[in-house]
Parts: C-alpha cells; structure tokens; sequence
C-alpha cells in the first residue's frame, strides 16, 4: 500500500501506537495516519512504553474520522471492534482494504503502575509484530 490508516475507539492509544510505529520503521516509504471513533488524548501509558523503544509520540494529536483531511487509503487497519464498524462505514464510499486486527485496550488494565505498564508494552510489542510481519516486503521496495 502507499497509504495506511490505522482506527481505535479513542486514538489515545492503540492507533497512535501503530501509527508511530509505522512510520518508524516504514514512514519514509508510505503515508501513515491514524483516527479515533471519538476523540480522546494521548495516554500517558502509550508515550512512556513507545519511548521505551525510541519513538516519540508526545505530540500527538488525537482525531476522528470525521476530521480526516484525506480519506483515500489503500489499507485501513481498525483495532477496536467500534473502529470496525465505522471503517466497514467508511470503506464503502472508498475503494481500499480494510482488516481487523483484534487488539487488547490496555486502558482496561488495573493494578500497580509496573503491572499497567506491562499490559501497554504487550499491546506495543503485539502490533510491532504485527506491523513488521505484514509490511517486512516493503522493506525490498527501499532498495
């Protein structure tokens, strides 16, 4: 794909986990963006693990679909099952791709701050892998 969108239910953490994860790794090589069903601020969670790895997430500015300046994505990734419904929503006036990658709200996590942070970096880690799994051939493409 040469654009990707990757949707939650706040774009607080999930998606702007991907999104930053994204363009680590591929951003020079694809458009990346993300949104939310409802607006929400970044999780303070979210910064601390993805800074962890090197990736600066601080400024991000959570939107909605309908703030989308853009809509024209190869690919829309929605993490969240109410992210699903609105891109099945969205993808019907567009002509794209459109998965569902089912993936734990780690805002559900309760317990000490070491425990929550742990449930953030497994959330991190699993769409990392996702991330690197699924786009690993356009890696070939920057040669």
């Amino acid at each position: 794909p040469d654009s990707v969108l990757f949707a939650c239910t706040m774009n607080a953490v999930r998606s702007p986990m991907a999104e930053g994860l994204m363009k680590h790794y591929f951003g020079h090589l694809i458009y990346v963006d993300s949104v939310g069903v409802r607006q929400g601020e970044i999780n303070g969670f979210v910064v601390s693990v993805m800074e962890e790895i090197g990736i600066d997430i601080s400024q991000h500015t959570s939107k909605t679909f309908g703030q989308l300046e853009d809509t024209s994505f190869d690919l829309v990734v929605s993490l969240s099952p109410d992210a699903q419904h609105r891109a099945v929503e969205l993808t019907r006036t567009m002509a794209c791709e459109l998965e569902y990658w089912q993936t734990f709200d780690a805002t559900l996590a309760s317990g000490s701050r070491d425990t929550v942070l742990e449930v953030f970096r497994s959330v991190r880690d699993t769409i990392k892998g996702r991330i690197l799994k699924q786009f690993s051939d356009l890696e070939s493409l920057d040669r």
